[in-house]
């Protein structure tokens, strides 16, 4: 089988997806793929948390997003 067809096979298992439908938190290790789409397409992409990269991008998260707002405001003050 394909690396593709796996990735779809895993992505498609009900077992691998917890959360509210339209939240899709995805887990799974045998798919190669950092990024998935969610289960409702219009709502965009989700981090397999099952990929080894996954933990980078979720501090990127929890500590870049919190540094650009601090760095915004402080230069945003006129001295």
């Amino acid at each position: 089988m394909s690396l593709d067809h796996n990735n779809n096979k895993e992505w498609a298992n009900p077992e691998n997806w917890s959360g509210p439908r339209w939240m899709g938190i995805y887990f799974s290790k045998r798919d190669t793929r950092l990024w998935v789409p969610k289960k409702i397409p219009a709502l965009g992409w989700t981090i397999n948390f099952g990929h080894p990269k996954a933990v980078y991008w979720l501090l990127g998260f929890l500590i870049g997003v919190p540094l650009a707002i601090v760095a915004a405001h402080f230069g945003s003050i006129n001295c």
